[in-house]
C-alpha cells in the first residue's frame, strides 16, 4: 500500500517585489500554480537558476514564509528540519547554545555524537568560529533532529572534502525523504533520485536522478525551440535567448572538455611517476620559458607543524591548476606563496616579470548594496572594456547569463548567487594573465558554473583554483596539487578524480602485504588466525579483485551515460545504468573500506 506524502504544497502562489514568483502569470504562458507532493524515500535535487525561488521554495515548505494562494498539508506527527545556507549565530555564545536552541532543539548527547564523527568541538566561540566550522555545527543540530523531511540549502558549502565524504555517507543511509539545493554535480549525481525544476515561475518534476538532469533540460528546450517558431521574431529573441544560450555552450564545453583531456595528457609526460612532489624539467628551454611561476624546494611550518615540505613545482603559461585538501591542510598558505603575498620559510620562487593577476576569493567582499549592476560593470555608464575590447554594458550582461533589463537594479536585490556571479563577471572583464580562484563556485548555479568553466578554458593566461566542488575541477583543471595536511604535496596530471585514484591507489599499495607463496600460506595461517576470523580472512582475500571488478563496471557505466543522446533515446536505460553506476560506486567505498581495515589488523 502507498505511502501517505510527507508534505504536499497544492496550487502554491506567492508574489514577490510585486510580482508572482510562483503561480501567477508567466511571460507567454498563462497561471501556472505549483504542486508537490514528497513521499518517503524522495531524495530530490531542487535545480534553477539564481533568483528562480529555490530558497524561497524551501522556506514555503519550512513554514517560514506565508504562501498568497495554495494548501500545505504536512503528515501528522512528521518533524521538518531546514538545514540554512547562513544560519545567524550571532545571539548564541557557543556552536553548541546555537544547536540547541528552539523549541524543537535536539538532545544535546545526539548533537555531541554527530558533531565528533564531524570533527567539530561545539564548545568553540560562535563569533570567532570559521565559515566551515559553523557549517558543521549547522549539520549536527539537523540531522541530530532525526527529521522525517529534511531541507538542505548547499549543504556542502565551506565544508572539505572529508566532511563533504561524511555527508554523503550518512544521507546514503539516512531513511528519510530531503530536498536539496547544490552547484555540487558530483553530491547531486551520487544522492539524489528525483529532479525538481524551477523555471520561469513554474516547476516540473521529473522521477530521475541529477545524473540525467542535463539531458531531461535539453529536451525540454528543443521542444520549446519548436514550439518558438510559432512566436514573433521579437518575442523569441527575448523569450528564448537565454535557453539557447545554454544549449550551445554546453556543446562548446564537450570539445573543451576534450581539448583539457589532450592537455592533462601533455601535462602528465612532464611528471614524475615517483609520487614525490616535483616536476620533471623538459630538456629544451621552450618549457623553462613558459614557465610564469617557478618554485624550489619551498617549506612553510607554524608552530613547528610542517604546512608545506620541500616542493619543487613549474607552472606554465595556460596551466589550470587545481589545490584540494582538508581545511587546514595548507591550501591556502600554499596559494599566497605562490602568488607572492607570503613568504615561504626555505626556497626560493621566481614569477615572470609580466605576471598581472586577478583574484576573486570566497568572501566576495566587494559591492556596495546600493550601487547598481551598472555601477558595478561600468561606473554607471552604458559600455566596458572587456580586457580591451569596448563592449555595451547590457551586452556583456547577457554573456554572464543576466537579462539585460536589470542594469539599474540595485546590488541589494540580487540574490547571493547573482551578486557573485556580478563579481565574477567584473573581474574577468579585466586585463591579466593569472586568475586566483578561491572557492569560486559557492552561491553559483549549475548554468554559471557551466560559464565558470567555458571562461576559465579559453582564459589566455594562467589559473590557480582552490576548491571543494570535485566536479568543477574535473571539468577546469590540467593539474592538481593534492594536500594531505602532513605537508606533503602530490601533484597529479588532471582532475580531482585523478587525485583520488592515484591516492587510494597508494594507500591500498602500502597497506596490502606481499601476496605469499603456497609454501607459506600454512605457516602464516595460524599467525593471521589469531587476527581474523574465517570471514574476515575470505573478505581480506577476495576483496581486492572484487574492487576491480566494480571500478571497471563502473568506468563502462559511465563511458555509456557520456552518450549526450542516451536520455533522450532510452530514459529507462539511462536510469537503469545510472542507477547501477551508483551502487557500484557505493560497493567499492565500502570493500576498500572494508579492505584496508582488515589489512591494518593484519599487519598488527
Amino acid at each position: 500500500m502507498a505511502q501517505p506524502p510527507i508534505l504536499s504544497l497544492e496550487g502554491l502562489g506567492l508574489q514577490q517585489g510585486g510580482r508572482w514568483l510562483f503561480g501567477g502569470p508567466q511571460p507567454g504562458q498563462g497561471a501556472a500554480p505549483i504542486d508537490l507532493h514528497v513521499l518517503p524515500g524522495d531524495r530530490l535535487a531542487l535545480i534553477g537558476r539564481n533568483g528562480a525561488g529555490k530558497t524561497t521554495l524551501l522556506k514555503i515548505v519550512d513554514d517560514q514564509i506565508e504562501m498568497d494562494r495554495g494548501i500545505r498539508r504536512v503528515k501528522q506527527g512528521a518533524r521538518i528540519v531546514f538545514l540554512e545556507q547562513d544560519p545567524d549565530f550571532s545571539p548564541f555564545e557557543t556552536l553548541m547554545d546555537f544547536a540547541l536552541a528552539g523549541d524543537d532543539a535536539p538532545a544535546e548527547h545526539e548533537v555531541d555524537s554527530i558533531a565528533g564523527q564531524l570533527g567539530i568541538e561545539m564548545d568553540r566561540e560562535a563569533a570567532t568560529a570559521s565559515g566551515g566550522e559553523k557549517r558543521r555545527a549547522a549539520i549536527a543540530r539537523a540531522l541530530a533532529q532525526d527529521p522525517d523531511l529534511l531541507l538542505l540549502d548547499e549543504p556542502t558549502n565551506h565544508l572539505d572534502l572529508s566532511a563533504i565524504d561524511w555527508l554523503e555517507d550518512w544521507l546514503t543511509r539516512y531513511k528519510g525523504a530531503f530536498i536539496t539545493i547544490s552547484h555540487d554535480r558530483t553530491f547531486l549525481k551520487r544522492l539524489t533520485n528525483a529532479t525538481l525544476w524551477l523555471d520561469r515561475g513554474t516547476m516540473r518534476r521529473k522521477d530521475v536522478g541529477f545524473g540525467g538532469y542535463e539531458a531531461w533540460e535539453e529536451q525540454v528546450y528543443a521542444e520549446e525551440a519548436r514550439a518558438a517558431e510559432k512566436l514573433d521574431a521579437k518575442l523569441k529573441l527575448e523569450a528564448h535567448w537565454l535557453e539557447r544560450g545554454v544549449t550551445a555552450r554546453r556543446k562548446r564545453n564537450q570539445g573543451r572538455l576534450e581539448k583539457l583531456g589532450q592537455m592533462r595528457a601533455a601535462r602528465a609526460a612532464m611528471i614524475s611517476d615517483t609520487g614525490s612532489a616535483k616536476l620533471k624539467l623538459a630538456n629544451d628551454s621552450d618549457f623553462k620559458s613558459k614557465s610564469v611561476i617557478v618554485a624550489e624546494g619551498i617549506t612553510k611550518s607554524y608552530d613547528g607543524r610542517a604546512i608545506i615540505k620541500p616542493l619543487t613545482l613549474r607552472i606554465q603559461n595556460g596551466d589550470r591548476i587545481g589545490i584540494v585538501g582538508s581545511n587546514g591542510a595548507g591550501k591556502t598558505t600554499l596559494l599566497r606563496m605562490l602568488t607572492g603575498e607570503l613568504e615561504p620559510d626555505s626556497g626560493t620562487i621566481t614569477r615572470a616579470s609580466t605576471l598581472s593577476g586577478v583574484m576573486i576569493d570566497q568572501q566576495r567582499r566587494l559591492m556596495e548594496p546600493s550601487a547598481s549592476v551598472r555601477d558595478i560593470l561600468a561606473e554607471g555608464g552604458d559600455w566596458i572594456d572587456v580586457r580591451g575590447v569596448r563592449t555595451h554594458v547590457q551586452a556583456y550582461l547577457k554573456d554572464f547569463l543576466f537579462d539585460p533589463k536589470i542594469v539599474d537594479t540595485k546590488v541589494g536585490i540580487l540574490s547571493g548567487g547573482e551578486r557573485s556571479r556580478l563579481l565574477l563577471a567584473r573581474e574577468f572583464s579585466r586585463p591579466a594573465n593569472l586568475l586566483v580562484l578561491d572557492e569560486p563556485t559557492n552561491d553559483l548555479d549549475l548554468e554559471t558554473l557551466d560559464l565558470l568553466q567555458e571562461v576559465i578554458a579559453d582564459f589566455d593566461g594562467t589559473v590557480l583554483i582552490v576548491s571543494h566542488d570535485r566536479d568543477f575541477l574535473d571539468r577546469t583543471v590540467t593539474v592538481t596539487l593534492g594536500l594531505d595536511g602532513s605537508g606533503s604535496v602530490d601533484i597529479v596530471a588532471g582532475g580531482y578524480e585523478d587525485w583520488e585514484a592515484k591516492r587510494t591507489k597508494r594507500v591500498i599499495g602500502k597497506s596490502k602485504p606481499k601476496a605469499p607463496s603456497p609454501t607459506e600460506t600454512t605457516a602464516r595461517s595460524s599467525t593471521k588466525s589469531d587476527k581474523l576470523s574465517y570471514k574476515d580472512q575470505r573478505d581480506y582475500e577476495i576483496l581486492p579483485a572484487r574492487i576491480e571488478e566494480l571500478e571497471a563496471a563502473i568506468e563502462k557505466g559511465e563511458a555509456i551515460l557520456a552518450d549526450p543522446d542516451l536520455y533522450a533515446a532510452d530514459p529507462n536505460r539511462f536510469a537503469t545504468i545510472s542507477k547501477g553506476v551508483e551502487n557500484a560506486r557505493r560497493e567499492k567505498d565500502a570493500a576498500e573500506e572494508r579492505w584496508l581495515t582488515l589489512a591494518e589488523q593484519v599487519e598488527g
